[in-house]
């Protein structure tokens, strides 16, 4: 039996008790959705082989998509992708006009990671090993280093944005060159959007140009064909948390963001997006609303409607919606197994709890909470690991004296507190008087603005 390592069990449980989703050590938890794994897989592999992919993963509160989301993202990793990931939030946004798409691409590109720095931070060597595989390149063919890569730059320069990404990467390779590190700097701090103005970025590189939020889908296009010139296989990017956008109460900038999602996944679908995945997670709220959700804008409900042939317990695992299964007693009784496991550092001699103690477990969950306990198991995911963390800690206590104890409580999604709907920003920015329209035909449009 192999033991496992302190630093992965400390990372895993100390995850587990505070309710989230563990960075490292997925494997040694994983039950369950064995196809969705696969289906996932087979993505990754179209990606590698000069293809694109699209997956809205869609489950309940607290079933694990945010899990789910970084167990794709280490086996797309060890397939030799680039990978990163980001959080939407009221500040990041794939669509805005206040600096809120170039800082969700700024948390992409810090989190960026390859196979050899899985927890981001991969910026720097990725460009680095696009420069070594020029040199190597250049080495075979004998021309010179500098005419190798202006050579592969230009693939990019034909791209929307392509010719600035192409001199900041050329600039990166005159400061390796000449030893200023200076203006490697500056060419990393331009590849991860940190320049807040343009001209900052003309005065460090001659760029008249800098990633903004215009620009956000534009230089993921970009930096996924850099990573494969770098050598690698493809790059896919993970979104989680898109109930923020369900959450926009201005209609406009709700569907100005379904309209940029719309056009990704036109370009996934129709497979002009080379090298790129996107998979983004959601609850169904966020997906089948009509009034808020993606439902809401035709276009994208159209592309997304389910399969109708998918009744009566059949599924499709192919289309671009993913919906998580719900685990099963049985499932969530391996998983508490391998937290039990893990808890005890891999060794079965050291286990808190007896068989029967887990059963009687789930039994008092079910009592609780009903099948919430399963199905949305986060709540009780972190309850087990608590009774754990007082059974280790107190020797001489009984755990049928503690398990009826155990107080469990259903997870709420607070993403169902939602505000209002607003037409526009005008009245919340000029203080505008709102009239009501005579006849108003529709409810989000029952106020008029007027202003003098």
């Amino acid at each position: 039996m192999t033991a496992i390592r302190p630093k992965d069990r400390d990372a895993v449980i100390q995850s587990l008790r505070a309710g989230v989703v563990p960075r490292v050590g997925q494997h040694l938890i994983q039950v369950g959705r064995a196809k969705e794994v696969e289906s996932l897989l087979k993505d990754i592999e179209r990606i590698a082989d000069n293809g694109s992919a699209i997956r809205f993963v869609i489950g309940e509160y607290g079933s694990g998509k945010t899990f789910f989301l970084n167990l794709v993202r280490a086996i797309a990793l060890e397939k030799r992708l680039v990978t990163a990931h980001a959080d939407l939030t009221p500040d990041r946004r794939i669509h805005a006009t206040g600096g809120q798409s170039r800082s969700l691409y700024a948390e992409l590109m810090r989190n960026i990671s390859t196979r050899s720095k899985p927890d981001g931070g991969a910026m720097q060597s990725i460009v680095e090993r696009f420069v070594t595989e020029a040199l190597k390149h250049a080495k075979v063919s004998g021309k010179d280093p500098e005419i190798v890569i202006h050579e592969q730059l230009n693939v990019l320069s034909e791209m929307v944005g392509g010719y600035d990404f192409a001199l900041v990467i050329a600039a990166y390779w005159k400061g390796h060159d000449t030893g200023n590190e200076q203006l490697k700097s500056d060419a990393i701090r331009w590849l991860r959007a940190e320049f807040s103005t343009k001209t900052e970025a003309r005065a460090a590189l001659g760029v008249r140009n800098i990633i903004d939020d215009l620009s956000f889908y534009d230089h993921l296009k970009l930096m996924s064909r850099f990573v494969r010139l770098a050598g690698f296989a493809g790059m896919l990017i993970c979104l989680d948390e898109l109930v923020n956008l369900y959450k926009l109460s201005n209609v406009q900038a709700r569907n100005a963001n379904y309209e940029q999602i719309l056009r990704i996944l036109n370009d996934s679908l129709q497979g002009t997006a080379v090298g790129l995945g996107v998979i983004m997670g959601g609850t169904p709220d966020f997906l089948m609303d009509t009034r808020r959700g993606l439902y809401s804008y035709s276009a994208l409900q159209s592309r997304l409607a389910e399969n109708t042939f998918a009744v009566k317990g059949l599924v499709d695992y192919n289309g671009p919606v993913l919906r998580l299964s719900n685990l099963s007693p049985e499932d969530f009784y391996i998983l508490i197994g391998k937290i039990l496991h893990v808890f005890a550092h891999g060794d079965s001699a050291n286990y808190l709890l007896p068989n029967a103690g887990i059963k009687a477990f789930m039994e008092h969950c079910s009592k609780k909470i009903g099948e919430a306990y399963f199905r949305t198991p986060r709540t009780t995911i972190t309850s087990f690991v608590n009774l754990l963390s007082v059974l280790e800690q107190n020797m001489n206590v009984d755990w049928k004296d503690l398990v009826d104890a155990v107080d469990i409580k259903q997870d709420i999604n607070p993403d169902l507190d939602v505000l209002p709907e607003e037409t526009g920003s005008a009245a919340a920015t000029t203080g505008a008087v709102l009239i009501p329209p005579t006849n108003p035909t529709d409810e989000e449009e029952s106020l008029a603005t007027f202003k003098l």
